[in-house]
C-alpha cells in the first residue's frame, strides 16, 4: 500500500510540474514575421502571402512581431484599416525603418501592417494580424463539457455511492497531505 501512496504522489508531482511547465509557453513571446528572415518582401502568389501565414499563428496579447529586412530598401508602417486597404503611406500609426523591427502586440483585435516602399503594398506587401483576446488564451485546459439534459426521474444516490465518495475524499486528502507535509 505504501508503494502505491508513493506511486500516486510521484504521479501527481509530475502532472503539477507538467502543467507549471505548459503554463509558461502561454507567456509572451517573440514571432519573427512570415516564421524566416526573408519574408518581408512582395509575395511570388497569394499562397506566398504573409496574410496566409497569420490565419494559421495564434498572436496574444504581449507577443511581438519581429521583421528582419534590408533597412536601405524597405520599411515597416503600421496603419490604420483604411490605410492598409488603400495602400496609403501617407500617415502611418508608426514607421519602422531599422532593419531589425520589433513590435508589442498590447492588445487584442487586428493590426495593420504595409511596406514603405512605393508599390509594394499593391503588389501585396502587406500583413493583418488579428490578436486574441487575453481571456481566451489557451491554457491546457479544457472547460467541462455541458451537463446531459435527462428528462427521466432523478435517481438518489446509494449508500455505497456515498461511501464511495467518501472514501475517495479521505484517500486524496491523505494522499495531498502526505505530499505536502
Amino acid at each position: 500500500m505504501a508503494g502505491l501512496s508513493r506511486t500516486l504522489a510521484s504521479s501527481s508531482l509530475v502532472l503539477t510540474s507538467l502543467v507549471l511547465f505548459s503554463i509558461s509557453f502561454c507567456e509572451a513571446r517573440d514571432i519573427l514575421v512570415g516564421g524566416k528572415t526573408d519574408s518581408w518582401k512582395i509575395p511570388s502568389s497569394q499562397s506566398d502571402s504573409l496574410n496566409q501565414w497569420a490565419e494559421k499563428t495564434r498572436f496574444q496579447v504581449g507577443d511581438s512581431l519581429v521583421w528582419k529586412y534590408d533597412a536601405t530598401r524597405d520599411s515597416v508602417l503600421q496603419v490604420t484599416k483604411e490605410a492598409y486597404l488603400s495602400c496609403n503611406t501617407s500617415s502611418p500609426v508608426a514607421e519602422y525603418r531599422d532593419g531589425n523591427t520589433k513590435v508589442k502586440l498590447n492588445k487584442s483585435g487586428p493590426f495593420y501592417f504595409i511596406s514603405g516602399t512605393k508599390g509594394s503594398c499593391e503588389k501585396g506587401q502587406k500583413l493583418i494580424v488579428v490578436v486574441m483576446s487575453s481571456r481566451r488564451r489557451y491554457t491546457g485546459i479544457s472547460p467541462a463539457p455541458a451537463p446531459m439534459e435527462f428528462d427521466g426521474p432523478a435517481v438518489a444516490p446509494t449508500s455505497s455511492a456515498a461511501s464511495f465518495k467518501a472514501s475517495l475524499v479521505l484517500a486524496l486528502g491523505g494522499l495531498l497531505a502526505w505530499v505536502l507535509f
